[in-house]
């Protein structure tokens, strides 16, 4: 049987198969597109239960339905990391994301779908308008909680699915000099030339840039932002969706790309970033890793560039959209300005 890889596709007794109800107590289901996501298709499944048997909503991630944007997904892994985050980590690890209540991919994970907990009403954050400092520390937290268990630990060799791939790493490199032509193109008149030159300036190393090394590895989410955060009403607790872009480094390089990208005023970030990372490193020892905290924040202004180098790639590689548009140049902005106050340069 295929892998239904899309609410089209999903019936009564196969949702009640999979989430484990008696046959035909699910009288019917309806399926509508929520979030923002560029690399796939997310849709709030509503189920009418005949006795209550089962939650009254799921999430159902699937493949995006554009062939370019899958063809990057399958590229970069970015479906097969998601997959093996639900198989093998996320009951591990205990970061607050929403729970796998179904898994199933064809052979090559070009199709896919993921049924997951539905955690309304919490909210899920806005790129665009930005993240106040109490939503930047409860996401902080699940940061700490995500990179504590395996930081600087050898386990980390034993995930093979995880391993840095040389092949996507050389595509990265070749190809982020071009895009970033595109990229400067597209946004020469909405970004300021000053941050443009920076970007220029960091294509220009980043062959130094991609050589450095963490002092202690761990596990990354890589596209730490606030638009891949869930956030109770009080903004207080925080869950973290999206895990596509999973992979091993320094976890200060989720830290700045979290607060370079999240905070829209740079003079907050600029006012509460020390204080911010010091937050961090004491959740990361309040869970026993042994983190230094000099050391994590001259990561955290290296990896400032973090930000810089995502919006590039992804705004030229996904369906363009105007709310996609605006955000990528905000996703660009704001870490650059991070970057320049930060004097991250000096750090390549």
């Amino acid at each position: 049987m295929s892998t239904p890889s899309h609410p089209d596709a999903f019936t009564n007794a196969w949702l009640e198969q999979q989430l484990g109800a008696p046959a035909g107590s699910l009288a019917g289901f309806s399926a509508k597109s929520i979030g923002t996501g560029q690399m796939s298709l997310s849709f709030r499944v509503k189920l009418d239960w005949r006795g209550g048997e089962g939650p009254a909503s799921i999430v159902a991630k699937c493949p995006s339905a554009d062939p370019g944007t899958r063809a990057i997904a399958a590229a970069l892994g970015s479906y097969a990391l998601e997959l093996g985050w639900y198989r093998e980590l996320a009951e591990k690890i205990g970061v607050a994301c929403p729970k796998c209540l179904h898994l199933e991919a064809n052979a090559d994970e070009s199709e896919f779908v993921l049924l997951l907990q539905d955690l309304a009403p919490a909210q899920q954050g806005d790129q665009l308008a930005g993240a106040s400092v109490a939503q930047i520390e409860a996401a902080l937290k699940q940061a700490a909680r995500l990179h504590a268990p395996y930081w600087g630990n050898a386990r980390l060799d034993r995930i093979e699915w995880l391993q840095p791939r040389p092949q996507v790493d050389a595509m990265v490199r070749q190809m982020l000099a071009p895009l970033f032509a595109q990229f400067r193109e597209r946004y020469a008149t909405r970004i300021a030339a000053d941050l443009l030159d920076l970007g220029g300036e960091l294509i220009a190393r980043t062959g130094d840039y991609f050589q450095t090394m963490p002092k202690a590895r761990t596990i990354q989410h890589r596209d730490l932002r606030i638009d891949n955060i869930l956030f109770s009403a009080d903004g207080g607790t925080a869950h973290v969706v999206d895990w596509q872009t999973l992979g091993l480094g320094a976890g200060a390089s989720d830290v700045a790309y979290l607060i370079g990208t999240s905070v829209a005023d740079a003079e907050v970030r600029a006012q509460e970033e020390e204080r911010l990372v010091r937050f961090y490193v004491d959740e990361l020892r309040a869970l026993g890793a042994d983190a230094d905290a000099a050391e994590v924040w001259r990561e955290y202004r290296l990896y400032a560039f973090a930000g810089v180098i995502m919006a590039i790639i992804a705004s030229m590689n996904v369906e363009r959209t105007e709310r996609g548009d605006e955000m990528f140049a905000v996703m660009f902005e704001r870490p650059a300005r991070q970057a320049l106050h930060l004097d991250s340069l000096a750090l390549i």
